[in-house]
């Protein structure tokens, strides 16, 4: 294994961020660490990284139990965080000159590097000038170069996408591809469903500061199948259908939002005549069943949306 953690526990006052959690890094994947806002996932990037120390529990790192002065370990570690680390006044070229000394590299293999850096982020015809000048997107771009400067074994990102255009986007995402297929093991959190689903191989769901679920997205899409989801758009809907939706045989949950109506069912319960006998008088404009998704995983096991907002983490 890359990384492991074992029955970590880690609190902050009355809020547990890490309750007994243990998880593990295998070599080669891309590994997407999901949860609400408050399940843990920033602790666990934290104390995966040395950051800080869990209360309990053992933390390893490329097969040695991780030290905070544990230097060859984390030389073989890029960690690029969701607030950017960046040095504003210095050039995109003296950024990575600067974070390539911090691990070691020197001389002409240090420019070489760089120079390959440049290239893979796409920012080549900007070396020369300062990220004050650089959009959202080129900063991330250039965050995530100073990650990957000393070619690390292991590549944490922490929302790299936050807050940037989907050009930009698209290309973060591209990048992350292709550093796995040249061998880098990565674990990606992020609150964007779709990047998880295109680049992610294993998702690990946090809640409450635990893992509570496992597996790849096809795997954790099926695990949903088990329920069935209509979206009826109505004229006129009404707080008193979902009374009447909900005393339907069969029915778990009904959610109006607007004049969107989307109706769970257990598998097998066959309810869409039932369901638009109810909804008839309410003027239908519009139907459609619904394929499983990541999200769909999430919320079932979770009952929150990612953007809920709640404690930090």
């Amino acid at each position: 294994m890359v990384a492991t953690i074992h029955n970590a526990v880690k609190k902050y006052k009355h809020h547990i961020a890490m309750d007994h959690l243990s998880l593990a890094v295998t070599q080669g994947e891309v590994l997407g660490l999901l949860g609400p806002n408050g399940a843990g996932k920033s602790t666990t990037i934290r104390v995966l990284t040395g950051l800080i120390k869990a209360d309990a529990g053992e933390v390893t790192l490329f097969g040695q139990p991780l030290r905070g002065t544990a230097r060859e370990q984390k030389r073989r570690l890029g960690v690029v965080p969701q607030d950017l680390a960046l040095y504003e006044t210095l050039s995109a070229r003296d950024n990575l000159n600067y974070f390539g000394r911090l691990y070691g590299l020197r001389g002409p293999a240090l420019h070489r590097r760089v120079d390959e850096v440049l290239e893979a982020i796409g920012l080549s015809d900007v070396a020369g000038k300062a990220p004050k000048r650089f959009s959202g997107g080129m900063k991330r771009r250039l965050n995530i170069g100073c990650a990957i400067v000393h070619q690390p074994e292991l590549l944490i990102l922490d929302e790299p996408t936050v807050g940037i255009d989907p050009q930009s986007r698209n290309h973060i995402l591209d990048f992350v591809v292709r550093m796995n297929r040249q061998g880098t093991t990565i674990v990606y959190t992020s609150h964007y469903m779709e990047e998880v689903e295109r680049v992610c191989s294993r998702v690990l769901i946090m809640d409450d500061g635990r893992v509570i679920a496992d597996g790849s997205v096809e795997e954790l899409t099926r695990s949903v199948l088990f329920e069935e989801r209509v979206t009826l758009h109505l004229k006129s809907p009404s707080p008193t259908l979902l009374e009447a939706l909900n005393a339907v045989q069969g029915v778990t949950r009904s959610e109006l939002d607007g004049r969107k109506l989307t109706v769970i069912s257990t598998a097998g319960a066959a309810n869409l005549p039932r369901l638009l006998e109810c909804a008839a008088p309410y003027g239908i404009l519009g139907v459609m069943s619904h394929v499983p998704t990541l999200e769909d995983a999430f919320l079932s096991l979770t009952g929150k949306k990612l953007r809920d907002v709640g404690e930090g983490d």
